[in-house]
């Protein structure tokens, strides 16, 4: 199962909040039906019926099927440059 770190959880809690204030508000992860294999993030007021939700220390994380598939075994993390933008990366679990 996909598994965020404390900064990550950090920013999605902080998006979240600055979206909306119901408690359903996270953010998705969605496959791209270009088939190229990359994904969309965006923050949404809840998940969609078949998504799989994931949720780390009030960060909520909503993955579609095919996403949930890709990222099963994998870390998210995000960084934060010296200008407040924000780069999510997707890596490797830690054992």
């Amino acid at each position: 199962m996909l598994t965020l770190t404390d900064t990550a959880a950090q920013v999605i809690r902080d998006l979240s909040s600055q979206v909306a204030d119901s408690t359903d508000t996270g953010v998705r992860i969605s496959s791209q039906t270009d088939g190229t294999g990359s994904l969309l993030l965006s923050v949404v007021d809840g998940p969609e019926t078949d998504d799989k939700v994931v949720e780390t220390d009030g960060a909520r994380i909503f993955l579609d099927p095919t996403a949930a598939d890709m990222l099963d075994d994998k870390s998210l993390d995000a960084d934060i440059d010296e200008g407040g933008a924000v780069a999510f990366l997707v890596t490797e679990q830690s054992q």
